[in-house]
């Protein structure tokens, strides 16, 4: 056996079988993804989890916001989502062209494989570096109304963002909005499938085609 043959890397069989194991569970998840897109069905049926804060928009707020998203970003764009999982199934399928991305707490959203990048707002810049001023919009949904949650993600925000935001919060949190990231408070009140006590508003950064 030559020098160079003693020198070549070999896997272990654990580690082999590790690696099978992920890139099958990876095929798995790419193959659900599919699915969910093509048929508009997701069998996972994701429940509001209270303890995360989680409270899911009704379809006409996902509808509006879906086509205001696609209307600002324009195609070939690149779109992030804060904390807000429930828009990220019809703005991939109605902005085809375009990149996609969800940071999500909730680790039940990583069946949108790839695109799913797990996030807590308590470490706002533990996100990958290349996405350094990458997306051309950024739309967060902070999951608390808290100055704490808000300035954080606010800090998320203006890592990911090249120039354009929406952002969907209690209106409680206005004074700090301007503070923080000054966007221009909308006509548009997102709704919740389970109505909530506190007032709604979005805000955003530029001319609105659908607010």
């Amino acid at each position: 056996m030559s020098e160079s043959d003693d020198d070549t890397p070999t896997l272990s069989m654990g580690t082999f079988l590790a690696l099978q194991e992920f890139y099958a569970e990876q095929e798995k998840q790419d193959l659900q993804l599919q699915e969910i897109l093509h048929t508009g069905k997701d069998h996972n049926n994701f429940e509001e989890d209270w303890q995360l804060s989680q409270f899911w928009y009704d379809d006409s707020t996902v509808n509006i916001l879906t086509e205001e998203i696609c209307n600002v970003a324009g195609g070939n764009a690149k779109i992030a989502l804060i904390s807000c999982p429930t828009l990220y199934k019809e703005v991939k399928k109605k902005c085809e062209s375009c990149e996609v991305a969800l940071f999500e707490y909730d680790n039940r959203f990583a069946v949108y494989g790839a695109d799913f990048h797990f996030y807590d707002y308590k470490h706002p810049l533990d996100v990958p570096r290349r996405f350094a001023n990458y997306f051309d919009l950024v739309v967060a949904d902070p999951p608390f109304l808290s100055e704490e949650c808000l300035t954080k993600t606010a800090i998320t925000i203006k890592f990911l963002t090249k120039d354009k935001i929406i952002l969907c919060t209690g209106t409680v949190m206005e004074d700090l909005i301007q503070r923080l990231l000054h966007l221009n408070k909308t006509s548009f009140k997102p709704q919740h499938k389970n109505n909530l006590a506190n007032e709604f508003a979005c805000y955003i950064n530029f001319e609105g085609e659908q607010f």
